[in-house]
C-alpha cells in the first residue's frame, strides 16, 4: 500500500474493529504477527493491521520519512487508507510502543485502548536494568551461528530452545533485513517527536507489560508514566528480557486477551 509516496508493507487479518499493531526498531512486522495471530480466532472482531516500518521488512527506507514525527504521520496516514473514520485500538513493542503513545497524543478521542509491549520512553534513553541470564541451554548455544548466538544472548534471559526457535521465526529475519544505513543516518539521527507524548491523561484501558531483566529498555521510567492512564494495568514479569512475549508467553496471552476483552466492541 502507498502512503506519502511510500510502498509500506503491510499485512491485515480479519474483520471489526481496526487494531494497529507496531513492531519496533531493527526488526519487522512478524515480532507482532507471531506473539498477537494466536490470540485470535477466525471470528474475532478484530481487524488487525501490522505494517512494516520504514527501513524494516518489506518497507524500503525514504529520506523523507526522517524522523518520529515522519513515522507518526505515515502511521495515521496509514489507518485513515485502511478504515477511514473509523475509532481503532492500537499497540506497540519497544520503539512501536513510543509511536503508540504518539498515536494517542494526535489522536485521544480516536483511540479504544493501548498496549505497550516493552515500550521504549523515548528513543536513547538509557535502560534501567541489568540483563540477568536465568536460563541456559549450552548445547543449544554452542550449536549456533556466532552472529545469530550474540543476537539472541545479549537480550534474551531464557537462553533455551523453545524461546530461541521463536526468536528465530519471529525477530531474527527483521534483525537480518534491517535497512542498518537508513536507520542509523536518516531515521535514527531524529527519532525523537517534536512534543511530549504524555502531556496529558489518556482514560481509556492501557497495558504496560515490561521486562524485570529487559537490559534494552528497563521497566522503571515506564511506571513513570502510569499516573497519565488512570486505567492502565502496569506488569513488571520476573525471568523476562526485550522480548518478554516469547520468554513469558503464557502471562503474556493472559494479559493481552484481558486488554482485549476490556476494549472489545462486545
Amino acid at each position: 500500500m502507498v502512503v506519502r509516496g511510500v510502498p509500506v508493507a503491510v499485512e491485515i487479518h480479519g474483520t471489526g474493529t481496526p487494531l494497529l499493531l507496531i513492531h519496533g526498531w531493527g526488526v519487522d512486522r512478524r515480532l507482532m504477527t507471531g506473539c498477537m495471530e494466536p490470540l485470535f480466532d477466525d471470528d474475532a472482531p478484530w481487524l488487525r493491521i501490522y505494517p512494516d516500518l520504514p527501513g524494516m521488512g518489506g518497507t524500503p527506507g525514504d529520506p523523507a520519512i526522517d524522523g518520529s514525527d515522519a513515522v507518526l504521520g505515515l502511521l495515521l496516514d496509514l489507518v485513515d487508507a485502511v478504515c477511514p473514520g473509523q475509532p481503532f485500538a492500537v499497540a506497540g513493542e519497544s520503539y512501536g510502543g513510543y509511536l503508540a503513545r504518539g498515536i494517542v497524543h494526535s489522536r485521544p478521542a480516536d483511540v479504544l485502548g493501548m498496549l505497550l509491549i516493552c515500550p521504549s520512553v523515548a528513543p536513547g534513553t538509557p535502560a534501567d536494568a541489568e540483563l540477568r541470564v536465568l536460563e541456559r541451554d549450552d548445547k543449544l548455544l554452542a550449536s549456533l551461528d556466532p552472529a545469530d548466538r550474540v543476537a539472541f544472548t545479549t537480550i534474551t534471559v531464557r537462553q533455551t530452545r523453545p524461546v530461541w526457535e521463536r526468536f528465530a521465526t519471529e525477530i531474527l529475519p527483521g534483525i537480518r533485513g534491517a535497512d542498518q544505513r537508513y536507520l542509523s543516518e536518516v531515521l535514527g539521527r531524529a527519532s525523537k517527536f517534536s512534543f511530549d507524548v504524555d502531556d496529558r491523561d489518556f482514560d481509556r484501558p492501557v497495558l504496560f507489560l515490561t521486562g524485570r531483566q529487559d537490559n534494552s529498555v528497563g521497566y522503571r521510567h515506564q511506571w513513570d508514566l502510569l499516573e497519565r492512564y488512570p486505567r492502565a494495568s502496569f506488569v513488571v514479569l520476573d525471568r523476562a528480557g526485550h522480548n518478554l512475549q516469547t520468554e513469558q508467553p503464557e502471562i503474556f496471552d493472559a494479559t493481552v486477551r484481558e486488554w482485549l476483552d476490556r476494549i472489545s466492541p462486545a
